[in-house]
């Protein structure tokens, strides 16, 4: 078993990512590997409503990374996507690369069907529910059972990082932790 740790932050060892890693250290815990994929500061191409993805369920452009992440995505048996919050949203790249991923893999054979995910969000002081709303929407609309935890599945960074949110740090551990019950249950 394995879950895919996507870290949509332009910063490869940022918040997000040391948000993602405390959910890693829950999925290890419990036997679930882990993958990592990371956005990166590259340009995203938006999706252009072109509709060939429909033959093969994959996005025709393959120059950036949306071809790339959808096979991470199916090679998994679940996905953690974790984002920067920017104006109470998730990072605009990070969208641009989900919309491409999910429209197309869901348009035709509804690929991402049954596999469980969840999202993660950072922030310095506020908009997180909103920026979760919006990766939960990828999710559901694709079939994929969401994960939560004992609250939204957001950290608040503070001015020595978010380490000094306890409670937020304990809501990923325990997202972590029902990822790996999950992804368990289901590969029975």
């Amino acid at each position: 078993m394995k879950v895919l740790l996507v870290n949509g932050s332009p910063r490869p060892k940022g918040d997000t990512f040391r948000a993602l890693s405390v959910v890693e250290q829950s999925l290890l815990e419990r036997g679930v590997e882990t993958e990592w994929f990371q956005i990166g500061p590259d340009p995203v191409r938006p999706c252009i409503d072109c509709r060939r993805c429909q033959s093969d369920s994959r996005c025709v452009f393959r120059d950036d990374k949306c071809y790339e992440l959808t096979e991470a995505i199916l090679r998994c048996d679940g996905v953690v996507v974790g984002t920067p919050t920017y104006f109470a949203g998730p990072n605009g790249s990070l969208c641009a690369l989900l919309d491409r991923v999910f429209y197309s893999a869901s348009d035709n054979g509804r690929l991402m069907d049954g596999k469980p995910a969840a999202g993660v969000a950072v922030c310095w002081r506020s908009g997180t529910t909103a920026a979760l709303d919006r990766l939960n929407k990828y999710f559901t609309f694709s079939g994929m059972p969401v994960v939560g935890s004992v609250y939204w599945n957001n950290v608040l960074r503070g001015e020595e990082g978010f380490e000094s949110d306890s409670f937020g740090i304990e809501t990923l551990k325990e997202l972590g932790c029902r990822m790996a019950e999950l992804v368990k249950k289901l590969a029975r």
